[in-house]
């Protein structure tokens, strides 16, 4: 494996009811609050008004940013920074999923800069400091309640592009599987495609001797596949919200990629996806991935095959090691397809009228992707396949 350096100071707080420990948490970082939430759907199922309550016994004075998109935005962000420099808050908390949270790290630097914010986001500025933040999360998907990393999207030039930075890991995070309940089907399935997704992005490397790393990504992959049919029947299931709320988390806090450097293409296509449709990212990722997967099945067929035999239990015997790897290939696919995640670009009414655009914003940086690198004609015939 490769030479590493594990860092995360995130204090992970789970468990039901677990909301209450704001009143000893928050009060450490000060007293003026900016709550920074979404369309409304925390105070549909009543997380709104215990969050207002317990910030309230400890006399914070709270300021909101509401309406934070499921693709995030830059001129949110700039809202909350407005709001953040204007009214000297202390203390963001983000209440709700990894877009919410995505959109609160930009707000946390960008209130330590003077510049243009998306200066951070295209690193042209490498932040010094930020507003501490903490999060309570309500989806289990991104794993941005416990890394440092975020997605903006430029949607005056359709842009979207990943940052971090180790100033904008959160102070705490706050997991109560009860508030993952109201989650509606389609999106607890768009949850469980992208935390599948973040563990694919780092189980494809080319370094040896990782049986260790392997096994967790492995193991990750074979929960989240054993109970997510079972959740999908019963969404008020504690224990089966718990262990999915959790495999999130673990999918992208960056123990699974210590010792290895992931691919992470497949997201930058996505990335430029859903830049110019502004689809969710999850289906994109359902989509573009198993095609992503047979497009470079040749840099590494061996390791398409562990994951084969390993996760999705094709049987070696009498195959050649190729089709051992396509198949456990297509049982992704499958998989994906029980659930009702979308398998093509057209279950989004896209066609192919603008992938020479998606292809070039998906070059923006040059070429990409650390398992292949992939040029501008690898990313059409992903594309293509995807139709």
């Amino acid at each position: 494996m490769d030479n590493f350096t594990y860092f995360n100071p995130t204090k992970l707080i789970f468990g039901k009811d677990q909301v209450e420990q704001l009143k000893s948490e928050v009060p450490i970082y000060g007293q003026k609050v900016l709550l920074v939430y979404g369309g409304g759907s925390i105070k549909h199922n009543g997380l709104y008004d215990k969050v207002i309550s317990e910030l309230k016994a400890i006399n914070c004075e709270i300021y909101e940013l509401s309406g934070v998109e499921p693709n995030p935005r830059l001129s949110t962000a700039k809202r909350g920074i407005e709001i953040c420099k204007n009214e000297e808050i202390d203390f963001l908390l983000a209440v709700g999923g990894g877009s919410v949270i995505d959109c609160t790290k930009l707000i946390a630097a960008g209130a330590k800069y003077e510049g243009d914010p998306w200066d951070i986001v295209t690193r042209k500025h490498i932040p010094s400091a930020a507003l501490p933040f903490g999060t309570v999360l309500t989806l289990a998907a991104t794993g941005s309640e416990m890394n440092a990393g975020s997605v903006i999207t430029n949607w005056e030039t359709n842009e979207k592009f990943s940052w971090g930075s180790p100033f904008v890991f959160p102070k705490f995070s706050i997991l109560d599987p009860v508030h993952t309940f109201t989650v509606p089907k389609d999106q607890t399935i768009y949850g469980i495609v992208d935390m599948m997704s973040h563990v694919f992005e780092q189980y494809f490397h080319h370094t040896t001797n990782t049986p260790l790393q392997d096994r967790l990504c492995e193991s990750v992959l074979k929960t989240v596949i054993e109970t997510a049919p079972r959740l999908l029947e019963d969404l008020k299931s504690y224990e089966l919200r718990e262990t999915i709320l959790y495999c999130g988390t673990i999918a992208l806090n960056g123990s699974l990629q210590v010792g290895a450097r992931g691919d992470w293409a497949s997201h930058n296509i996505e990335h430029a996806v859903s830049a110019v449709y502004d689809i969710p990212h999850a289906g994109g990722l359902a989509i573009l991935f198993p095609n992503w997967m047979k497009h470079t099945l040749g840099e590494n067929i061996s390791r398409f095959k562990q994951l084969a035999v390993n996760v999705f239990n094709v049987k070696e015997e009498g195959k050649e090691d190729r089709e051992v790897a396509l198949e456990g290939i297509e049982r992704l696919r499958s998989f994906w397809n029980s659930i009702d995640a979308p398998n093509s670009l057209n279950d989004y009414n896209i066609g192919d009228e603008k992938l020479e655009l998606i292809a070039d914003k998906a070059m923006t940086n040059g070429e990409f992707g650390n398992f292949k690198k992939l040029n501008k004609e690898d990313v059409l015939a992903i594309l293509h396949a995807s139709l």
